[in-house]
């Protein structure tokens, strides 16, 4: 017996040994992205957070009497706990009907909504087009992104990009700690990963949901406007809606490149201003932020994939297993199809998550823990099920 413990022993100390081994050596090879993975694991950034500014927070008011049956109240609220939620908010004909924050957290909480910052980022290449900077969204990309001027990914326009029909290239999700997905999600040098991305297809041949077609947009977006991106989206967006400031996150000191296919981080009452602005096709106390138009072109169907518009999903067609592109077995879950056939929402990674339905007046949001069970039909269809 006492021979079966020391092997036993033996082989786990050869283990541990190992394993410290692996890891010394791929910290060797690239000591960001294997310490930012590991702080990302205890919940750490995945690196530098820059203030994007917040100034006249858009008013919300709470409900003096329901307009929600108090048993899909229950029901959602019970959803939300199993799930290991954060927050939860109903928002129902200008008013809020339900504002609950989970053991822990409260309303000044941030959650890392991976992302549900794409949608965002649509929104202020709306308003760079308003302003001037883009002429259009079938502008060649290349007119910014000069580094694609002499290959074939001078074919792709801002709009491909925004709906993920671009035909470029991007690296396929992996656990190996130095490969391009790692890179590109906590690396130093965010755009080495994805402004050289090479053209894979003819554009508007595949949709394939990625992280290069929003990160490029936001390069594009800076070189038009000749702003830092954080300030662009202080000064023309989160100025005028948000309560609370947020933060972007930079791949790396020398090179201050926000990752802006993912992380802005910010409250959840932040996250359902930015719902109501879409509920209200661009206008928040009276003021209009970006052009009805815009917002109806955000949220429309693309041709290649009616559930996705301007880096929104949307809920039009019922999937049972929403395929992301074909390099990955990951998909969003449906349980059932929705009640209602005009969902709008933001998806951000495990179940970070914004819906807005117009013909309901309505928008939820809920964040917290990751689930990759996450289903998207649930909180939308209790809720709607019990407007009264």
């Amino acid at each position: 017996m006492r021979t079966l413990f020391k092997i036993i022993s033996s082989l786990i100390l050869l283990l541990i040994a190992s394993l410290a081994t692996y890891v010394t050596y791929l910290y060797l090879q690239n000591p960001v992205v294997v310490s930012r993975l590991g702080g990302v694991i205890m919940g750490n950034s995945p690196g530098i957070p820059e203030l994007v500014v917040a100034k006249n927070g858009y008013p919300l008011i709470q409900a003096t009497s329901k307009s929600i049956s108090e048993e899909s109240i229950k029901s959602a609220m019970k959803f939300a706990e199993e799930t290991d939620s954060h927050s939860l908010l109903i928002f129902h004909k200008n008013e809020i009907q339900l504002e609950h924050y989970f053991p822990e957290y409260s309303k000044e909480s941030i959650t890392s909504t991976a992302s549900m910052h794409k949608s965002v980022l649509a929104i202020l290449i709306g308003i760079a087009i308003e302003q001037g900077y883009i002429e259009s969204i079938d502008q060649p990309a290349s007119d910014f992104l000069t580094e694609w001027s002499d290959d074939k990914r001078n074919q792709i326009t801002i709009r491909q990009m925004l709906q993920q029909s671009s035909g470029i290239d991007y690296p396929e999700f992996s656990f190996h700690p130095l490969g391009e997905w790692n890179e590109m999600a906590v690396g130093d040098d965010v755009m080495k990963i994805t402004l050289n991305q090479m053209y894979e297809k003819d554009p508007d041949t595949e949709f394939a949901y990625n992280g290069i077609n929003p990160q490029n947009l936001g390069l594009l977006l800076q070189r038009a406007t000749g702003q830092r991106y954080s300030s662009y989206l202080s000064e023309n967006f989160w100025r005028h809606l948000a309560e609370k400031d947020s933060y972007v996150i930079l791949d790396s000191d020398q090179n201050k490149m926000p990752r802006m296919f993912c992380c802005l981080d910010a409250i959840a009452r932040d996250w359902l201003r930015v719902g109501i602005l879409i509920l209200n096709k661009g206008v928040l106390n009276q003021k209009r932020i970006v052009s009805e138009s815009w917002i109806e072109q955000m949220t429309s169907s693309s041709e290649l994939n009616p559930n996705y518009g301007y880096l929104t999903w949307l809920g039009m067609e019922h999937q049972e297993r929403r395929i992301y592109n074909n390099k990955s077995t990951a998909t969003g879950f449906h349980s059932e199809p929705y009640i209602d056939k005009d969902v709008i929402y933001f998806d951000g990674f495990g179940g970070q998550r914004v819906y807005i339905i117009p013909s309901r007046e309505l928008v939820i949001v809920r964040t917290g823990a990751i689930k990759m069970d996450w289903d998207d039909a649930k909180l939308p269809n209790i809720i709607s099920k019990g407007i009264l």
